[in-house]
C-alpha cells in the first residue's frame, strides 16, 4: 500500500476592522472596566451591543451600563484548551446574562472542574491586568457568591475611544491529499507533472482530484503533461507578501501545460513583468531540493495562437 501523505498547514492573516460608535463605546468601556449594552425600543438591553435591532433593524444608539456580575445560562466543559484561548488550563465555556442585560455573553469561566459548574450559578468578571480595548480585557469569569453589583450608570462617553481592532485569524490543520494528488506530488519529486484523464469526457486534469469536475466520474488513468505550457491569463503583484522572499512587482499566471485541459498557476520569471502576455510559451525552472517548480520562464518559442488556449481561460 502506498504511503499516505499528510502535512501540517497553517492559514493565518490579520483581520482589521473599524468600529462604529456602539462597538467603539463597548470596547473602550471594557478597557475602563465598564460593561455597556444597548437598549432597544422595547426595553431590552443587548450585551454585547449591536448597532441595529435584530428584530426591527432600526439603528440603536442608547447605551446603558450593566453589572460585571451575572448568571450562567448554559455551559460546556473545555478539557483541552487550544492555543490562543482565554485560559491555558481546562475551563468552561459559559453564556452569562449579566445583571441588567437581556442577552447572554459568551466567555470562559475559571472553575476547578465540570462538577463546579452549573446552570444558574452566579459569576463575575475577572478583568485582565492590562487592557487595550478588546474582548480579551475580560480575562474570564469566576464564581461569585456576593451581593449583586450595581452598575455606575455610565453614559458611554469616553476620551480616547477605541476606533479599530486587529484580530489575528489562524487555522491549523493537517492536510491529507488522497490517492490522486499523492501520485501527482510523488511525480513532482521526480520533476514530472502527472494528472488524470476522465474516462467520459477524456479531459486531463492537473492537479488531479480523483474525479472529473465536469462529469463527476472517478478518474484513475495517469497522464504526464508538459513540461512546457502556455500563459492563459496573469496578474501583476505589487504588494509584497509576508514571509515571501520575492521582490515586487512580479507576475503570477495561469499556465496550460501541453496535454492538460486545466490551467495551473505559477510565477513567471526570466522576463520583465511588463513583457508577460497571454499566449507566452513557458517552461518550468527547478531549484535543488524543491518539490515543485520555482517559477516558469519563456521558452523562446513563438506565442501560442489564441484559438489553442481560449477554452482554458
Amino acid at each position: 500500500m502506498p504511503e499516505v501523505l499528510k502535512a501540517p498547514l497553517v492559514v493565518e492573516f490579520p483581520f482589521t476592522r473599524s468600529l462604529g460608535p456602539v462597538q467603539s463605546a463597548f470596547l473602550t468601556g471594557l478597557r475602563e472596566r465598564v460593561v455597556l449594552g444597548v437598549r432597544t425600543s422595547d426595553g431590552r438591553t443587548l450585551v454585547p451591543p449591536v448597532e441595529y435591532d435584530p428584530v426591527t433593524a432600526e439603528e440603536l444608539r442608547d447605551l446603558v451600563e450593566v453589572a460585571p456580575t451575572g448568571t450562567v445560562t448554559t455551559w460546556a466543559w473545555n478539557h483541552a484548551p487550544r492555543r490562543g484561548q482565554p485560559l491555558d488550563r481546562p475551563f468552561a465555556w459559559v453564556l452569562v446574562r449579566l445583571d441588567g442585560a437581556g442577552t447572554a455573553l459568551l466567555h470562559a469561566l475559571d472553575a476547578s472542574g465540570p462538577g463546579a459548574v452549573r446552570t444558574g450559578m452566579r459569576v463575575r468578571i475577572r478583568w485582565a491586568a492590562e487592557r487595550s480595548g478588546a474582548i480579551t480585557d475580560v480575562a474570564c469569569f469566576e464564581p461569585y457568591d456576593g451581593d449583586p453589583v450595581e452598575p455606575g450608570g455610565h453614559d458611554g462617553e469616553f476620551e480616547d475611544g477605541v476606533t479599530g481592532i486587529m484580530v489575528p485569524a489562524r487555522l491549523d490543520y493537517v492536510y491529507t491529499p488522497g490517492r490522486a494528488q499523492s501520485a501527482h506530488i510523488g511525480a513532482l519529486s521526480e520533476r514530472r507533472t502527472v494528472g488524470e484523464r476522465c474516462p467520459s469526457c477524456r479531459k486531463v486534469y492537473i492537479p488531479p482530484r480523483g474525479a472529473c469536475p465536469t462529469c463527476g466520474v472517478a478518474t484513475s488513468e495517469q497522464v504526464e503533461a508538459g513540461p512546457r505550457g502556455t500563459v492563459t491569463t496573469f496578474c501583476i503583484v505589487n504588494i509584497k507578501a509576508k514571509n515571501l522572499d520575492i521582490e515586487v512587482p512580479y507576475v503570477y499566471a495561469h499556465i496550460a501545460l501541453d496535454g492538460a485541459d486545466l490551467a495551473l498557476h505559477g510565477r513567471i520569471g526570466g522576463i520583465p513583468y511588463d513583457q508577460v502576455r497571454m499566449g507566452l510559451r513557458v517552461e518550468p525552472v527547478w531549484i535543488e531540493g524543491a518539490r515543485h517548480p520555482d517559477h516558469y520562464r519563456p521558452t523562446g518559442e513563438p506565442d501560442a495562437d489564441y484559438e489553442s488556449y481560449k477554452e482554458l481561460l
